[in-house]
């Protein structure tokens, strides 16, 4: 939509239209806050819809606690959220449990002992047991590492379940193909924001735009690490049961859809902000494919794409306040694993802003940190 006299005042502008962005419209449209959402590109895009869906960090027994706790609460919120949004819009966004299974990490026995310590479930398999939860398997995989309780939903449908709920919301206005172009400051403060599409005043402004955020910020002369680091990924049309569980080895997986489909990711480049396809990558996550699954060699790859993740210092995300400007505010740089913490980071960023009690200690993921 264009905005209109009456969208250009709002409470808070949030600044791009991922899944943080929308999910935190959702949670402050909830306490009552008019929110307008404004992206550059579609809503829902970019990395948000690129993603694989996994609903837990790949090897999480190898990042902070600051990650996993985001990701243990977001776990957690998960389930509701699902039946909130298929009650609202009639999607359902495949929030399915199917588990993990991670091949041969060569931390095998530490991961075990930090799933023990941590309270998650890790259990550890070998040689037939791998075959029992993958049939499918290649061979020449040892040992493995068991984590039934990992779901994973399609990222898409997701996405596009949280614009349909948006979309009727009498307090948000989702505004589309809207560049940020600065920030109104008078008396010292951000009183609301320039756009391509023309100014909009407001009390707070939200930062959500993945990879794109460290230039945002930098026009409010503060400065956070976030660069791009593109990945690709390959969808191979299979056949329900080819591929049972998500499967991991070496830092790449397979995930498989309730349709048959077959996801098979990731790249890690820094490529700056090119998001093209490229053969080679192509090359690699299907041998990658083939190996892990032989049988996947007698179905077509149907489409190959690329996203933008919101690369940060060990993957750390950053959620508060931009130094200097206390009405801005930024909920970016979740790296890999920004689905999986979208949940809980987008309500540690709706408390913080609202002034309200957080439950999760913000500390670890401040700007200044």
């Amino acid at each position: 939509m264009i905005p209109t006299p009456a969208t250009r005042n709002t409470d808070i502008v949030i600044v791009g239209g991922g899944v943080l962005g929308l999910l935190s419209a959702r949670n402050l449209s909830a306490c009552g806050v008019r929110v307008t959402v404004i992206d550059k590109g579609p809503l829902g895009r970019e990395a948000s819809w690129a993603g694989g869906g996994i609903m837990s960090p790949l090897y999480p027994w190898r990042y902070d606690w600051s990650i996993n706790c985001l990701a243990q609460r977001s776990q957690t919120m998960y389930p509701a959220l699902a039946r909130e949004l298929e009650r609202e819009t009639g999607i359902d966004i495949q929030h399915i449990t199917c588990g993990l299974l991670t091949l041969d990490a060569p931390d095998h026995e530490f991961a075990l002992a930090w799933g023990q310590e941590h309270g998650q479930l890790i259990e550890a398999r070998q040689d037939e047991q791998l075959a029992r939860l993958e049939p499918n398997l290649g061979g020449g995989f040892q040992k493995g590492l068991w984590m039934p309780d990992v779901a994973n939903v399609r990222n898409p449908v997701f996405l596009e379940a949280l614009k349909a709920s948006l979309a009727g919301n009498p307090l948000v206005n989702l505004v589309e193909h809207c560049e940020l172009l600065g920030f109104s400051e008078q008396q010292g403060g951000i009183q609301g924001v320039e756009t391509s599409m023309g100014s909009i005043k407001c009390e707070k402004t939200l930062i959500t735009a993945g990879a794109w955020s460290a230039g945002l910020i930098e026009q409010l002369s503060a400065t956070v690490p976030i660069e791009p680091v593109k990945g690709q990924m390959l969808l191979i049309k299979a056949e329900p049961g080819v591929v049972k569980r998500v499967v991991l080895s070496g830092g790449r997986y397979v995930i498989p859809r309730n349709d048959g489909h077959v996801l098979v990711g990731s790249s890690l480049e820094k490529t700056g902000f090119d998001a093209c396809i490229t053969d080679q990558a192509k090359s690699s996550l299907s041998e990658f494919a083939y190996h892990l699954i032989p049988r996947l060699k007698g179905y077509p790859i149907v489409k190959q794409w690329a996203g933008l993740r919101p690369g940060s210092p060990a993957g750390v995300p950053y959620i508060g306040t931009v130094p200097g400007k206390p009405n801005v505010f930024i909920n970016a740089g979740h790296f890999r694993n920004g689905l999986i913490m979208a949940p809980a980071s987008a309500k540690l960023i709706t408390d913080l802003m609202l002034a309200r009690d957080v439950d999760i200690d913000p500390a670890p993921y401040r700007v200044n940190r």
